[in-house]
């Protein structure tokens, strides 16, 4: 009889009975379409605090770093395209405010991967509405690439490790390519562009 006794104990045991420990569920499978691993989305989450904290410096900086890089494109922007030299750009509250929107794109986007769809659908939108914006070429979507990451470096110092770089890389090019798809998106579905909401207003 102890023997019975025994391998009931040990089978309730294997199948977690009523006395031995829950097993905790299964974590769920990553999202494919986000090219992240569940540690790599966690710790930009964390990491990303440290930027919305310096939202308009960091936005700015990474301006200033694409009109270095991309003069031609300061003529698309009627409020500040006369600010040719770094130091007018630093001064300028409008370059500041147009600088402090877009990031407040990229914060979104960020702040919302656990709600894949929500980024996905947000950064559409995105995308679409810059079909609206007279002489914007999709491929300017491309070139904020590099300054962001100048941007974030410099924000976050040492805290912008050669791990946290390969993150920031893989999450940048997501981000964009994102949009890339909204803005060929737009051209069929006009109204996508109606859904983008601006979070730098609120």
């Amino acid at each position: 009889m102890g023997c019975k006794l025994g391998k009931l104990v040990a089978s309730q045991g294997a199948k977690g009975g009523k006395d031995g420990p829950p097993e905790p569920p299964a974590p769920a499978p990553p999202d494919p379409r986000l090219p992240l691993t569940a540690k790599q989305k966690y710790n930009i989450m964390a990491s990303w605090k440290g930027i919305s904290r310096a939202m308009e410096p960091t936005g700015v900086y990474m301006f200033i770093k694409l009109f270095e890089e991309h003069a031609e494109l300061l003529d698309l922007f009627t409020k500040f395209a006369e600010l040719r030299t770094k130091e007018e750009q630093q001064g300028s509250l409008e370059l500041a405010e147009h600088a402090t929107k877009v990031m407040s794109t990229l914060d979104e986007a960020i702040r919302t991967l656990d709600s894949l769809d929500q980024t996905i659908q947000y950064l559409h939108a995105v995308g679409a509405v810059h079909r609206r914006v007279p002489g914007f070429h999709k491929e300017y979507f491309e070139r904020i690439e590099q300054p962001f990451l100048d941007a974030v470096k410099t924000t976050l110092g040492d805290r912008y490790t050669d791990n946290v770089d390969v993150i920031y890389q893989t999450t940048i090019k997501f981000i964009i390519s994102t949009l890339l798809e909204g803005f060929d998106l737009g051209a069929t579905n006009p109204e996508l562009a109606n859904s983008y909401v601006d979070y730098s207003a609120s």
